[in-house]
């Protein structure tokens, strides 16, 4: 009888973007990455569009493609960064599904996911619909076809759901065996109880719901689900293989459907070389033939359900208790101290509930005057968040509104429902899942809750904020710092508030440290330089401008008149004063010009902050990454003060350190500290450099362990590695080149020679392209005597070696 076997992955991340900038800023904890998307991507994401398969040297024999052999579904906030900031990765995805469908009978193997992953049983009903008519739409702009399946966040599940996901088309979805009530055969009348792990998830199942429509699900196998995200079971390729065919019922006369399904970022985020296993299992199983592959919409197509069940409702796959680890605290946790508690959620939860029934009527009433059907509107403007053009917006216009609109009616629509997408981020799930109220993932959703607040007041004039953070005053923290969500939220988020003048000072402080004249973006603000000035007198310096600044997202802009100035070091003051409507130019500020050219730093100051209705800022105000690059600036001349004092310390003292080295003895700490610094940097901008200089490189590794200094092996490895993956890339485009083979071999070895954890999955990727389809060419010249080909074969099976890459000399 016929045996198949599915793997699914849940792949997703939470929206991590600034709400008011639309872009996420630096995070960290990360490093050396820039923000968690970006290394999950480089640990799981991107590693599954190209996992290795090892000889058994241990050398990579094949890559390939994971999600073109397995069920996944991507959260749609996810792919949206993928799309902008890892293009690669986004379209291997995209390819993996298009290739699935010539493998499975036209079925693909990506499967929809309900927009922003807040859990659906505790959404509204127009919040269920939403979510789920965004996630389909999402999905056909990307995938370009109707999705079959649909994934529900936290497999989140009730009937109201399944019917609505069905009334738009989704065909099944996945459970978790728990989330099965009781079972029968299709037109029989006797239910078998199976709550309690015991339904049978080798086969599909009907549900019926209350609109009369059905919908099939799928119940995932539960304890080898639980071994692949936590028991170790993806230490072992041929072991996870084993496990999965040891799930089949060599007596049964019916066909059968291993299925597993967790978390995607399992296979190499949570858990290293996950995807590699995930690879080897598939080979494995599919080469001897024991099982064939499938996914769930192939088998669903060639068998149908011939049973129906009965779900748990209000159930979910990560909550013993339903779903109230997303609404209190029912003991669900992720660890934390002794005693904590997350009674916080209850609270947290009342306060976004009451925020966003008490916006539902004033929505209602104010966008009635400009859609024709307000909630209609809010379904279909996913195609303006797909595309946020110009004609994109009229089009949308064009089919909603109830007349005519001015730029002035057109933002107002624009606020209104973007006030209504936030209120829908803002109960992605993550922010109940951990341990207290102060997490990242928690101070994300109440930045989403002061954007809608921020919006709501913007298009009504009505102030929400204050009995919204009466509300959290409720919700208390476990760690005392932090005290409550009130405290949290004034302290993490109200002052992040975004205006158009944040952001014409962002750009007059700029304008201070860059030359300005051209047209700049910030996130998902324009920003047109309207003629911009830089005096000096004596160490300051003062940026008299003009700018206009749009957003990007609700088209609302202003021009405003700056004046930034530089007093030195993170003295940092600048003056912004809306003149929308006027000609205002730089000439208008010649007075102030002319205090500053006095030098009198203190009138200057006076008259910038007394300008009327203007407001002040400083280098605070600018956002993270900005405010690290010209912190960077400033500190220049200081820094390189200190790099050559602490260099003239380690040249001095160096033949010392050596000699107490070699006794076996610690050196002195201040020489050190000095050692360690000026080795570091050394190095760092010598791995760094277009043409590394190699004999440099290992005088100063042998200088660091004459000297006893520690190494920054995580930075050091990172801009190696940038550095060889840019090397390949040259390489690819020049293959026969012999100067950048040798040169892309010669930093392979000193990778391989250092024994660092570097990331080199993007020089492997390039160099078995080459092994692929460009050496094969040359090893044939290489036999005919082609003295050049005989080097070229040579070297390149010296960088192949030290990328770990399986070359045939024949």
């Amino acid at each position: 009888m016929e045996r198949y076997f599915c793997i699914h992955g849940h792949f997703y991340q939470p929206p991590r973007e600034n709400p008011w900038l639309e872009m996420i800023e630096r995070q960290d904890s990360a490093y050396p990455y820039h923000d968690w998307n970006e290394r999950i991507d480089a640990e799981c994401y991107a590693p599954n569009a190209a996992a290795r398969i090892l000889d058994n040297n241990g050398l990579i024999d094949l890559i390939v493609s994971n999600y073109e052999q397995i069920s996944f579904d991507f959260g749609p906030t996810l792919l949206s960064w993928l799309e902008s900031h890892a293009p690669v990765t986004y379209h291997a995805v995209l390819e993996a599904d298009i290739e699935s469908r010539r493998r499975f009978s036209g079925h693909g193997a990506a499967m929809a996911q309900a927009y922003n992953h807040l859990v659906l049983p505790l959404a509204n009903y127009r919040d269920k619909v939403t979510q789920i008519v965004w996630g389909i739409r999402d999905f056909e702009y990307r995938f370009r076809r109707r999705p079959e399946g649909m994934w529900l966040p936290e497999a989140g599940v009730d009937l109201e759901t399944l019917d609505i996901a069905a009334e738009h088309g989704i065909a099944f979805t996945v459970l978790a065996p728990h989330q099965a009530q009781r079972v029968r055969k299709i037109g029989g009348r006797s239910w078998k109880d199976v709550n309690g792990h015991e339904i049978d998830p080798t086969q599909p199942y009907q549900v019926a719901l209350p609109s009369g429509r059905t919908i099939a699900v799928f119940f995932y196998d539960g304890p080898v689900s639980r071994g692949i995200a936590f028991e170790g079971l993806l230490r072992d390729g041929g072991q996870f293989a084993n496990r999965l065919l040891g799930l089949f019922n060599d007596d049964s006369p019916h066909p059968q459907l291993v299925n597993v399904a967790t978390d995607g970022e399992t296979f190499g985020h949570h858990h290293r070389f996950g995807e590699m296993a995930l690879a080897y299992a598939l080979r494995a199983i599919t080469a001897d033939r024991k099982a064939r592959v499938t996914n769930y919409g192939e088998y669903l197509a060639m068998y149908p359900p011939t049973h129906e069940v009965e779900i748990v409702e209000n159930s979910s796959w990560s909550c013993a208790h339903g779903i109230e680890r997303w609404r209190s605290d029912c003991g669900c946790n992720t660890g934390g101290q002794p005693g904590w508690t997350q009674e916080w959620r209850a609270p947290l939860r009342a306060a976004l509930d009451w925020l966003r029934d008490s916006l539902a009527p004033t929505f209602d009433r104010l966008a009635s005057t400009l859609l024709t059907n307000p909630w209609k509107a809010r379904d279909d403007y996913i195609n303006v968040i797909l595309n946020r053009s110009d004609d994109s917006i009229a089009d949308f216009l064009k089919e909603h509104q109830t007349h005519p609109l001015d730029d002035e009616d057109i933002t107002r629509v624009l606020r209104l429902l973007e006030m209504q997408r936030n209120a829908m981020l803002m109960y992605t799930s993550c922010a109940w899942f951990f341990n207290d109220i102060s997490g990242i993932e928690t101070i994300q959703v109440m930045q989403y809750a002061a954007r809608v607040i921020q919006l709501a007041e913007d298009v009504s004039g009505e102030s929400y904020e204050s009995r919204f953070v009466a509300m959290l005053e409720q919700a208390k923290s476990n760690i005392r710092d932090h005290k409550d969500g009130r405290h949290i939220y004034e302290e993490f988020v109200a002052g992040g508030h975004v205006e158009l003048e944040t952001i014409a000072a962002h750009f007059g402080i700029n304008a201070l440290f860059r030359e300005g004249g051209l047209t700049e973006t910030l996130g998902c603000f324009e920003m047109e330089d309207g003629h911009s000035e830089i005096h000096t007198a004596g160490k300051a310096r003062l940026a008299l401008g003009a700018v206009k600044v749009r957003s990007q997202i609700t088209r609302n802009s202003g021009r405003f008149a700056f004046a930034a100035l530089h007093l030195g070091d993170h003295n940092v003051t600048c003056s912004v004063r809306d003149v929308s409507g006027t000609n205002t130019t730089v000439a208008d500020m010649n007075e102030l010009l002319d205090v500053f050219r006095r030098n009198d730093v203190r009138e200057t100051l006076r008259r910038m902050e007394s300008q009327d209705e203007a407001s002040t800022f400083t280098l605070e105000t600018l956002f993270g990454d900005e405010q690290r690059r010209i912190l960077r600036h400033i500190l220049s001349t200081s820094l390189g003060k200190a790099e050559s004092i602490y260099r003239g310390i380690y040249k001095e003292h160096a033949p010392s350190m050596r000699f107490v080295t070699r006794l076996h003895m610690p050196p002195p700490l201040a020489f050190l500290t000095a050692a360690e610094f000026v080795i570091n940097e050394e190095l760092r901008r010598a791995v760094s450099a277009h043409e590394v200089d190699l004999a440099a490189v290992n005088d100063l590794l042998t200088e660091a362990r004459r000297t006893g200094v520690a190494l920054d092996e995580t930075s050091i490895g990172f801009a190696l590695g940038r550095n060889l993956n840019a090397t390949m890339q040259e390489l690819f485009g020049s293959p026969l080149e012999l100067g950048l083979l040798e040169k892309a071999s010669a930093l392979a070895s000193l990778i391989q020679s250092l024994r660092y954890r570097i990331d080199l999955r993007e020089a492997q990727n390039t160099c078995y392209e080459m092994r692929q389809w460009i050496y094969p060419e040359v090893l044939i010249r290489s036999q005919r005597d082609d003295t050049e080909a005989k080097w070229w074969v040579e070297r390149f099976g010296t960088l192949a070696a030290a990328l770990w890459i399986h070359v045939n000399d024949t």
